[in-house]
């Protein structure tokens, strides 16, 4: 069958990237988009690929501003024609599962996450807008929410990155989704058992990623080092919190942040995520988890055996967590063996799986209707 990739933006490297791409080794095809980098592109795994984009390419500096065209997004991917093709896989954490495909065509999504800033998160994001634009946002995400449940009639079967977020796809649009954790790079990631005395946290410096709040707790452990590796907007309140015990790197390439996950004595998780990448990363090193004990967090961390859990987002809770994490004792070995459960290998195994059945099941109704 013809087959053809969705996603939002190609424009910088990232766990939804690397997703696709092990989808596209799978299913070599033309991806569409709402925009591309050029740049991005020629570095990426998708530089040999044919990738259309929508008007919003046009936008002023699309590349860099796209996020402030998100009132054009619902009907820049209802302009994309995929009528050519038979197999329509969409990536999608905000409108790619909203494309426009017909009965003769099978639509399979493999979501990310119901578009956050529309649903869960509209606060946080809302929160530093003047009187004037809160207004205006509102009234747009309104907009997008509605389009948001009926395209999702658009999809004929869903998968997703973890039962969190099939949870959410099931309270927002209705719609079961299969759970096939997305790929990590546990390959690249060796095991390291001969830990160096300092706790770690990477995430980009958003709110809800709590960075601050992890950087406040060491402020009262002036005998515990932390190390700090990510960049973001709230780089420069993050640095004013911070004690002589606190050192940010901020951005670092791939190759340092292996190096501190392998030698960090834990890994400290504050944020309430879909699935969350790194901590599966620093398990791959061997290095247990403190984290809050929300969201996915509870399905890829396993309760003193691959680390710990804080239950409110406070200081209080993430000092007694560490104080229990250094009470317990935790096997390298162990931590890693589980972290290879969410290898790239085993993902790329369970969507084919995935995709073969349904495209089964879609030719044998297609029989069926014709008979």
């Amino acid at each position: 069958m013809k087959s053809a990739l969705v996603y939002e933006w190609l424009v910088t490297h990232g766990g939804g990237e690397k997703t696709l791409a092990a989808i596209a080794e799978l299913f070599p095809s033309p991806i569409y988009a709402l925009v591309k980098d050029d740049k991005y592109i020629k570095s990426s795994p998708f530089a040999a690929t044919s990738v259309t984009t929508t008007f919003l390419q046009k936008f002023p500096n699309a590349t860099q501003w796209y996020r402030y065209y998100l009132p054009f997004f619902s009907s820049a991917i209802e302009t994309l024609d995929l009528k050519e093709y038979d197999l329509v896989l969409s990536v999608s954490h905000a409108v790619a599962k909203g494309v426009e495909t017909g009965p003769h065509q099978l639509h399979l999504c493999y979501c990310l996450t119901p578009m956050r800033y529309a649903w869960d998160l509209e606060n946080v994001y809302l929160d530093k807008l003047g009187f004037l634009q809160k207004q205006f946002a509102r009234m747009t995400l309104e907009r997008l929410r509605r389009w948001d449940v009926k395209s999702a009639r658009r999809v004929d079967h869903f998968a997703t990155i973890s039962h969190y977020v099939a949870n959410r796809i099931h309270r927002i649009y209705g719609k079961e989704s299969e759970v096939i954790y997305p790929p990590v790079d546990v390959e690249k990631i060796t095991l390291e058992e001969n830990k160096e005395d300092f706790y770690l946290t990477v995430s980009r410096l958003v709110p809800y990623k709590n960075v601050e709040l992890i950087v406040e707790t060491f402020a009262q452990l002036s005998d515990r080092r932390l190390v700090v590796i990510g960049d973001g907007p709230e780089m420069e309140a993050i640095k004013k919190k911070a004690t002589k015990n606190v050192e940010i790197l901020g951005s670092q390439p791939e190759s340092t942040v292996h190096h501190y996950l392998k030698k960090a004595r834990a890994f400290i998780f504050a944020a309430e995520e879909d699935f969350g990448i790194a901590p599966v990363e620093a398990q791959a090193a061997g290095t247990p988890v403190i984290a809050l004990g929300k969201g996915a967090a509870l399905e890829t961390i396993l309760s003193n055996k691959t680390g710990v859990f804080f239950q409110e987002p406070t200081v209080y809770h993430l000092l007694q967590a560490i104080k229990a994490y250094e009470r317990a004792e935790f096997d390298c070995k162990k931590i890693r063996q589980h972290a290879e459960r969410f290898s790239t290998e085993r993902f790329k195994r369970e969507f084919s799986q995935f995709v073969h059945g349904k495209l089964d099941l879609f030719r044998k109704r297609s029989i069926g209707g014709i008979l």
